[in-house]
């Protein structure tokens, strides 16, 4: 708890289909509890990647919902010749048009053209701004001191309290590199306390960047080392408890782009491990992951609750039963993993206030 508030959980997710289709179908408990901050995924076509991710927004986000959006990882040229401004100053004006509210995500080492539609995005929309800053392992930043928060909040026009600090501790793979980055995470956290600001956030993530090399056929843990980071920073804090954040069912980075058909599988989220799933595919389409299905909803890991945890679960369990004509791919797959995922963590969060 947080001065008496309940810990919201802020899942950091990959702008795409499968990301948007699970946040569309969350329920109003799970959506009361969230603080998703969404991110685009680099393409070539800079046009379409903004076009495509304001239209899944507009039928993703409720009305009234505030969508976190970080476009750091567009180049912030101009998007089209001819036209004024980049990506950020594009997202603001088509997702205002589509009357999804935005809080832009910037960093203190942000251009100052980038931090200048940033702020016209604040203006327009009234929703705040959220400060990221890394202290991952493979990005590292200086912390920003005293004057260079006092110059950002100037040129955004903002006080500390319109703000959400999230501290970003990146990929965590072992128990070493976990503890240090709590460490790290920590330390940032107390440096930046003396601003008042609006909420503050400690996320990590620790699922691989792919599945290659897991065993087919049968499920395989992989510790949440990212939930046990925020633990282990939670012991540490001496103020108030910083709301929990991870990159859901996704290695932190952005993605290398796919090549060819994923073979069947699930990533499903457990309170201590994620059990992943991986099946050779034998069968004609993807009906191997009827099979998975089959498999995942007979074994131990399956909830009591069953196919009422989520959406997602409610779609296993129908391929479970072959309710399904087809099994999805793996967009239906990513969806269906990350419903479950924000399901379990929320749940946790409110029961045991810890993910």
């Amino acid at each position: 708890m947080r001065w008496g508030k309940p810990l919201a959980y802020v899942p950091i997710l990959k702008g795409k289909a499968g990301e948007f289709s699970a946040l569309a179908h969350v329920t109003p408990t799970v959506r009361s509890c969230i603080r998703p901050v969404m991110e685009l995924v680099p393409n070539p076509d800079v046009w379409d990647v903004l076009e495509t991710f304001c239209d899944r927004a507009m039928n993703a986000v409720p009305n009234g919902a505030v969508l976190t959006v970080d476009s750091g990882a567009l180049p912030t040229a101009r998007v089209l010749e001819g036209e004024a401004g980049g990506p950020m100053a594009r997202l603001s004006e088509s997702l205002g048009l589509r009357g999804v509210a935005m809080c832009p995500v910037v960093r203190y080492t942000d251009s100052r053209d980038v931090l200048a539609e940033a702020s016209q995005a604040i203006a327009l929309h009234r929703s705040g701004v959220c400060l990221r800053v890394s202290v991952a392992a493979d990005t590292p930043e200086f912390l920003p001191d005293h004057g260079q928060i006092r110059w950002l909040l100037r040129v955004l026009h903002l006080d500390p309290e319109e703000v959400d600090l999230l501290i970003d501790a990146g990929p965590v793979d072992s128990s070493v590199v976990r503890d240090g980055l709590a460490d790290r995470a920590l330390a940032a956290l107390t440096a930046l306390s003396p601003w008042r600001w609006r909420r503050e956030c400690v996320a990590a993530g620790a699922f691989p960047a792919n599945l290659t090399g897991f065993p087919r056929g049968r499920a395989t843990p992989v510790a949440r080392r990212d939930a046990q980071l925020w633990r282990r920073v939670l012991s540490g804090c001496r103020g108030r408890s910083p709301d929990f954040g991870d990159f859901g069912v996704t290695h932190p980075r952005m993605p290398e782009k796919s090549r060819g058909t994923p073979h069947p599988n699930m990533r499903y989220t457990t309170p201590d491990d994620w059990q992943v799933f991986v099946y050779p595919r034998i069968r004609s389409g993807n009906d191997d992951f009827f099979t998975l299905s089959a498999d995942l909803v007979a074994s131990s890991y399956w909830p009591a609750t069953g196919a009422r945890t989520s959406w997602g679960d409610a779609r296993l369990n129908e391929c479970a039963m072959r309710q399904r004509s087809k099994a999805g791919g793996g967009t239906e797959w990513r969806a269906w993993a990350t419903s479950h995922h924000l399901a379990v963590v929320t749940s946790s969060l409110n029961t045991l206030g810890h993910p």
